[in-house]
């Protein structure tokens, strides 16, 4: 199976790190073209941008709090006045924000955590939707969690809680966008060794986690990268609505 995305443009959000940078990683590697969005963390998003150069690739960064609909809408503005089209949509903007049980989570963090991983997947596809229909096609990939699934560690409740959001949220665009030539898959990481856990997961927590997952270790950013590629692919061209779980065993259906 060789996935090629040549002259396809890639606009991934949150790419500054983590899984979000392996996917424009490795999307540039499969010929595509990037866009690496970025909020605050703009020296990440240009050492990306810098690494996709560096191999041959094609890449710009932009900055954009993809919470706020006008500074997406710019974004996209942006990409296609650059790039003339936007083919794939990679929704993995996110964060835990903060480790709180439900009892104790104000409701401005409630907020700020349904809108950095939740509201941004709806206002980012909505953005892109009117360009990919006049293309005819497109694919938009939402990253959600295992946490939508199993409620999540101590204190992610309200990231458990957008993460399902957005699971049901795939589903729902799926439906309404079928026969556009538009197709809304996602993907589910486990635990992945980002940024995300050395900032949020004990070492007591990761070590646990490690005995609960059958392959015994934390999964890499390009694993998942690789599946997201796969939903965004040809290969995948009969999948619809669907979530795949990249977790090592740690969840099962």
């Amino acid at each position: 199976m060789d996935i090629r995305f040549n002259e396809k443009v890639v606009l991934i959000t949150g790419a500054s790190s983590g899984i979000g940078a392996a996917c424009a990683i490795e999307f540039a590697k499969s010929g595509a073209k990037i866009v690496v969005n970025y909020n605050a963390t703009k020296s990440g998003a240009e050492k990306v941008v810098e690494k996709i150069k560096k191999s041959g690739g094609q890449a710009i960064a932009i900055q954009a709090d993809v919470t706020r609909k006008d500074q997406i809408e710019r974004m996209v503005k942006t990409v296609i006045g650059e790039f003339g089209q936007i083919d794939i949509l990679v929704n993995n903007a996110g964060t835990l924000v903060e480790r709180k049980i439900l009892q104790d989570t104000s409701e401005q963090l409630w907020e700020k955590v349904m809108d950095v991983n939740f509201k941004s997947c709806f206002l980012c596809a909505q953005a892109v939707i009117p360009q990919m229909k006049k293309q005819g096609y497109g694919r938009i990939i939402n990253m959600t969690s295992i946490a939508a699934r199993n409620g999540g560690g101590m204190g992610a409740g309200h990231y458990s809680a957008a993460k399902a959001g957005v699971l049901t949220l795939t589903k729902s665009l799926a439906k309404e966008l079928a026969g556009t030539g538009i197709q809304v898959n996602a993907v589910s990481p486990g635990v992945i060794t980002t940024r995300y856990h050395d900032t949020f997961s004990s070492d007591e927590m990761r070590a646990n986690f490690k005995k609960a997952i059958p392959l015994g270790r934390e999964g890499k950013p390009e694993e998942v990268a690789y599946v997201t590629m796969f939903l965004a692919s040809e290969y995948a061209d009969y999948i619809l609505g669907e979530t795949i779980e990249v977790n090592g065993g740690l969840l099962m259906d």
